[in-house]
């Protein structure tokens, strides 16, 4: 496979993650006005909300058996239209059975989506060499600042659904299938030498289970940043709303800003250190939040949070599909994606209602240590992040194998 051949595919991939990240925040960005659009109820909008990543677990799922048979490039190549065109069934359906279908659409193909994306990062990682992980998830980042932006020039605006989510799915839509056609779907690479033999074989969970955890301790901290910063800011720091609003942009800022350095970090510190290191602040973000007198206190904490949560999700899923395609080769490795993709969705899943629960008996600032104590045991799980016989993330392999092609040329 030629140098320009993997560039393309490098680049087209990070668009569909930046296409995904846009997508994603312009649907929950707009729940209020989902909500209001469709006479939803506050008792039967959290089954609506809870619908998505349960149906993206499902996705995940199918995901992995799909991709037996046919290449994950094309699950990816027809996934992501059928997202933007759910997103856009969503603003301009007529209905609650509509809705309900349109979002159940959204769900699934978004499972789908996040396993072939990942599956391809990690491919492309492998062949590359190096560490590109991070690279891809600061495009999702940059996605989804964009879209949280259109979003809140839609509210500002007074837009109808449909009016903020056409132009943007117009858009998107044509630009998404024409960057499809570089996707690549490098299942060789220069780690087929030192690792997996593509025997095919499946991953035992027990082998998965210390970045399952990881993934969902993760999403844990993020939905809790997602769903409760806000509020936490203006109930519990008295803030007001408008200073509320701003601490979930600094932290997609500072999720950018780390995803987009990352890659550096753990090609000259390995990825064992990156994680320890993100788990450590992402802890001490947590702590501050908790602990804060003020709201530049908490400002502050949830900054660290960007930094530090940021790294955890892209390497988990580069050391999971390492260590699948060491056991199993190229479909081991998928198979291992799918399945650590579905703990996203449960993390994401268990973090909102477990603060509220907390919060609601207890307290607000109480509730935010329990996310703390969750990614502090990521610092425990470092370890599985080093390097287990690839030819690139950790030790001495990383500087044998940095920056060295397929072909032995620089990528």
């Amino acid at each position: 496979m030629t140098d320009t051949r993997m560039r393309q595919g490098r680049a087209a991939l990070a668009f569909s993650f930046l296409v995904q990240g846009v997508a994603f925040a312009l649907l929950v960005t707009r729940i209020p006005a989902i909500q209001d659009r469709y006479g939803i109820s506050d008792a039967l909008l959290p089954a609506f909300l809870a619908a998505v990543p349960v149906l993206a677990g499902v996705g995940s799922v199918v995901t992995e058996r799909v991709v037996r048979r046919v290449a994950p490039s094309l699950v990816l190549r027809w996934a992501q239209p059928v997202v933007l065109l759910a997103l856009l069934a969503v603003g301009v359906g007529q209905g609650m059975i509509q809705v309900a279908l349109a979002l159940a659409v959204f769900g699934l193909a978004v499972g789908a989506l996040d396993a072939s994306m990942n599956m391809l990062g990690v491919s492309l990682q492998r062949a590359y060499g190096r560490t590109i992980m991070l690279g891809f998830h600061a495009a999702y980042s940059l996605g989804g600042i964009a879209g949280a932006s259109l979003a809140w020039l839609g509210a500002h605006g007074g837009w109808a659904l449909g009016v903020s989510y056409a132009p943007v799915v117009g858009v998107l839509l044509p630009l998404a299938l024409v960057g499809s056609r570089w996707y690549v779907d490098a299942a060789a690479g220069p780690a087929v030498e030192a690792g997996g033999k593509g025997n095919g074989r499946g991953v035992a969970f027990a082998v998965l289970l210390p970045f399952c955890l990881v993934m969902s301790f993760a999403y844990i901290g993020d939905s809790t940043v997602s769903n409760w910063s806000a509020k936490y800011l203006q109930d519990v720091l008295g803030s007001s709303e408008q200073t509320a609003t701003v601490p979930y942009n600094v932290y997609m800022v500072m999720t950018l800003l780390g995803r987009t350095l990352g890659d550096l970090g753990v090609r000259r510190f390995g990825a064992a250190a990156v994680v320890r290191a993100g788990a450590v602040l992402a802890a001490a973000g947590f702590a501050l939040v908790a602990g804060a007198p003020g709201v530049a206190a908490g400002m502050a904490g949830f900054t660290l949070l960007g930094l530090g949560l940021c790294v955890l999700v892209p390497q988990t899923f580069a050391a999971a599909g390492r260590i699948g395609f060491e056991k199993g080769g190229p479909a081991g490795s998928d198979a291992a994606v799918a399945r650590l993709n579905v703990f996203n969705y449960v993390g994401f899943l268990v973090g909102s209602p477990l603060v509220g629960v907390i919060g609601d008996a207890w307290s607000y600032r109480g509730a935010m240590l329990v996310p703390m104590v969750l990614v502090l045991v990521t610092v425990g799980y470092a370890r599985s992040f080093e390097g287990t016989g690839g030819r690139y993330g950790d030790g001495h392999e990383r500087a044998r194998a940095a920056d060295v092609g397929r072909d032995g040329h620089r990528l």
